[in-house]
């Protein structure tokens, strides 16, 4: 898995950047953020996830072995001994797949626990991830690459590791999300550091599908970038699925949460491509911005419901469009999630719960509608404009019979489009009911059955309610409502800069120096012996510093040299950098020069300064 062009996060910038601190204190976010021994149930759920992870794992690598023995082998009696076996462990992985496709559909664990009746989301699981040893792989390429001792920086790498291991069990709530993000951009550092454009470091992540628990494997450390970045807008859909959104406080963090899930996955559809695992395919990211947007527009809905007056028209109006609005994105929901890339691989429970809403909201839409021509009272003659223009535009196809005019002001013609709306609801109620039945867990979900429930009683209600037994007019069918809302879904995008770290590693050096992508000769000596216009060289910086040119003629320049300078045998491997025009107008990193210490000036005091080549071009 490789970033696309411009999907590596920068050293700054808006959003994509991060700032540099010192090392965490003790009580860091990763200590706050990290809960491996909670006992809730959405803890033991993933306990189970990873569990069954490893059994999917288990099975897959005795099928993969016995196919190939089954390929090999010419004895038929072993080959029917291996098709026994095998049609053994495709039962197995059959099993571990359904038991892992009923986890991912307990989306009632992940709600609040508050005592109000709430529609439920649709929250994803993390991913799991392999427990990794990286101290012999950094150790290694910190000797080789950078000629340093490994041994000296296994604290470095043992914080680094445990940084990884903590990321893995992340708390549901900000300080969870904040190790994500803390070890995301610690990857970047580590991208940087250890990780050459023509070498691998050597190791593998390996992470499991979110849904399937099909294992994957990669060098690339885009793939652990990604996965993590996977992780973090799961976690946004668990934090958002859990608020309380009878409460307009609630509601908004769902709002945000939803909104920051969808900019997370849309980020990662955009930066980063070849993903080996499914749910990290450009067709299933798709479907989960998708998936966020609806829900940010269902709870958009709810917080209209919670702020309106009641028994106003165009309040009524106004709910009633919202819920067409919530009906046409989870229809398209629901279309991506039957697409023949995504049908196998979604949870037959999440496309069922998206075409129950969608037929629940449809339903809804035409219940306000009712009530809006119903409960409010007749228009007098100087709000008959602003009712008839607001009207005029609220259905997808005008009502047949009367004009609007007469219609809204006339109590009987009111009532009868009233009531042909509030049989569409109730058909839609049922239509709902009647999805929501052939899902085997979905019946088990008891606050999604008692919400659709309630609805339908309550339209069942208001149609007896409007309903006369005079009534010998056959009922009409009502025009769709047409879908507005009045706060559009924002994608959110990942704002790493809002978690600042510190390069783990920084002892190395300057990362603009001391990177993967500059090759490095072991140490060596250079002396230069002061001549009467000083070494001849002009240098810049501080720690290290950085040589910005060679004066020709001088102490350093080339036609001197064999004189002056002296490294064991081990002369410069070129000419180039002794040219100060060359030097200042190359694009290539300086040189750099590391002084042990400061000495006073004399003409005959000599230096001794240690020096190393990168790439073709030596560096003193």
């Amino acid at each position: 898995m490789v970033p696309a062009e411009g999907g590596r996060g920068d050293a700054a910038g808006d959003g994509g950047g991060f700032l540099l601190l010192r090392p965490p204190e003790s009580g860091s976010v990763r200590k706050q953020g990290c809960d491996p021994f909670a006992q809730t149930q959405r803890s033991k759920l993933q306990h189970r996830r990873a569990r069954i992870n490893q059994q999917i794992n288990k099975e897959m690598r005795m099928r993969a072995g016995a196919e190939n023995l089954f390929k090999a082998t010419s004895n038929h009696k072993v080959k029917e001994t291996v098709a026994l076996e095998l049609s053994y462990v495709n039962s197995n992985l059959q099993l571990l797949k359904e038991e892992l496709e009923e986890l991912n559909s307990c989306v009632d664990v992940y709600q609040n626990d508050s005592e109000s009746i709430s529609v439920p989301m649709i929250p994803l699981g993390l991913k799991e991830t392999k427990e990794m040893d990286l101290m012999a792989p950094l150790k290694d390429l910190i000797c080789e690459h950078y000629g340093e001792d490994g041994i000296s920086f296994e604290k470095e790498i043992k914080e680094l590791m445990e940084l990884r291991q903590a990321m893995r069990t992340p708390s549901r709530n900000e300080a969870g999300l904040e190790l994500l993000m803390e070890y995301y951009n610690q990857l970047y550092f580590l991208d940087n550091r250890f990780f050459p454009p023509n070498k691998n470091l050597g190791v593998f992540f390996h992470w499991y599908d979110s849904l399937t628990g099909v294992p994957s494997h990669q060098r690339a450390l885009a793939f652990e970038k990604g996965s993590v970045l996977f992780n973090i807008g799961a976690l946004h859909t668990q934090i958002g699925a859990r608020q309380d959104r009878t409460t307009l406080q609630g509601v908004d963090r769902a709002i945000d949460a939803f909104q920051k899930a969808a900019g997370a996955f849309n980020y990662l559809k955009e930066n980063f491509s070849n993903a080996p695992s499914l749910d990290m395919s450009t067709a299933s990211l798709n479907m989960l911005v998708r998936l966020m947007i609806a829900q940010v527009q269902e709870c958009v809905f709810e917080k209209v419901t919670l702020t309106s007056a009641q028994n106003d028209f165009f309040t009524q109006l106004q709910i009633a469009q919202e819920a067409a609005r919530v009906e046409e994105v989870y229809s398209l929901v629901h279309q991506t999630m039957t697409q023949a890339h995504v049908k196998d691989y979604v949870p037959f429970s999440w496309a069922t719960m998206v075409h129950v809403k969608s037929e629940h909201f449809k339903a809804l839409s035409h219940y306000y509608a009712a009530v809006a021509l119903c409960d409010c009272p007749s228009v007098s003659d100087a709000d008959l404009p602003e009712h008839e223009k607001a009207f005029v535009q609220f259905h997808v196809t005008m009502p047949e019979g009367p004009s609007l005019r007469l219609v809204l002001q006339d109590l009987e013609e009111r009532r009868k489009l009233g009531k042909a709306h509030l049989k569409k609801a109730i058909m839609r109620h049922e239509e709902a009911m009647r999805i929501h039945s052939l899902c085997k867990i979905l019946r088990k979900m008891d606050i999604l059955q008692e919400v659709l429930s309630l609805a339908h009683k309550r339209s069942l209600s208001k149609y007896s309610e409007i309903d006369h037994e005079e009534d010998f007019f056959e009922t009409g069918d009502a025009p769709d409502i047409h879908p507005k809302t009045n706060q559009r879904p924002e994608i959110k995008s990942p704002n790493f800069s809002q978690v600042k770290v510190t390069d783990i590693f920084h002892r190395l050096g300057p990362l603009s120096v001391f990177s993967a992508k500059n090759k490095w000769h072991p140490a060596r000596q250079v002396h230069l012996a002061r001549g009467e216009n000083g070494f001849g060289l002009t240098l810049r910086g501080d720690s290290p510093v950085l040589i910005a040119g060679v004066i020709p003629g001088g102490c350093a320049s080339a036609d001197r040299r064999p004189a002056a300078l002296s490294s064991g045998g081990a002369l410069l491997k070129n000419n180039k950098e002794n040219s100060r025009k060359n030097l200042m107008n190359s694009k290539s990193a300086s040189t750099l020069l590391a002084w042990s210490k400061k000495s006073k000036r004399s003409k005959s005091s000599t230096y001794s300064l240690p020096f190393t080549t990168v790439g073709d071009e030596s560096m003193y």
